[in-house]
């Protein structure tokens, strides 16, 4: 199902013995766009602590009960790893991370090879040959959506808006779709732009740079809510902007 980050926000999570929290945020890789982690607000239980949740982990999004069923239990997470709330995830913390849960780390060899292209933050594409070889270091790049809502959208030809949210699979936890709210005065309109559509992300100066042209995104398909995320509505808009789905790769 396709659903928008801030309607997840909030939802409970439910362990193999009770509840842990509830979402906070999402940690998605700049490299291709998957989620990796969800930022749990633990309250009082782990005050002063980033608890993050893999995907791994994740057994079922229940929509009308607004919870998520986690396969692991309080102990376990209450072990795992600690990182501080004022740290960014480093790549050490995430190894340490995933030997604690025995999990296959996902930066390594079948990931590398799907990966699409990383893109820095002076819009040169990341070698991946290089880094296969290990003639580049790879880094963890991991972005917060959070962070990134609020970011300016440029197209060719000017500025376009602001990312107002994401658009999630939580089937395959990946960001589908940035939600871009217009520059218009008179109303308030959104549109989706697919990730694979970006030429190049500026992180030190909030902008993300499309490979669009204004009035081709003024005139695409608008997003209402949850409800427009219908397949006939992807057709739509992939046909307006000549592009094929993700469901087609």
């Amino acid at each position: 199902m396709l659903i928008k980050t801030r309607t997840l926000k909030g939802y409970k999570l439910l362990t193999l013995d009770e509840e842990i929290g509830r979402v906070k945020e999402f940690y998605f890789d700049d490299l291709n766009w998957k989620i990796r982690y969800l930022l749990a607000d633990t309250g009082k239980w782990l005050p002063g602590r980033k608890v993050l949740i893999s995907p791994e982990s994740l057994i079922d999004v229940r929509n009308n009960t607004r919870d998520i069923a986690v396969k692991l239990t309080k102990k376990q997470i209450e072990e795992s790893p600690s990182l501080d709330t004022d740290k960014p995830v480093s790549r050490q913390f995430e190894e340490a991370f995933y030997e604690h849960y025995s999990w296959p780390i996902y930066w390594e060899e079948p990931y590398l090879a799907e990966s699409q292209p990383y893109m820095l933050s002076n819009g040169i594409d990341f070698d991946l040959k290089a880094a296969n070889e290990g003639t580049k270091p790879l880094d963890a790049h991991l972005r917060s959506t959070h962070n990134m809502s609020g970011y300016a959208v440029r197209a060719k030809d000017g500025e376009i808006g602001r990312v107002d949210d994401f658009i999630i699979d939580d089937l395959e936890w990946a960001v589908r779709y940035l939600i871009v709210d217009l520059h218009d005065q008179k109303k308030s309109e959104k549109v989706l732009i697919s990730p694979k559509w970006i030429d190049s992300i500026s992180w030190d100066e909030s902008q993300v740079f499309v490979n669009l042209l204004i009035e081709d995104v003024k005139s695409s398909p608008k997003y209402i809510d949850d409800d427009t995320m219908t397949r006939d509505y992807e057709n739509g808009l992939h046909r307006h902007y000549n592009r094929s789905g993700y469901w087609e790769d």
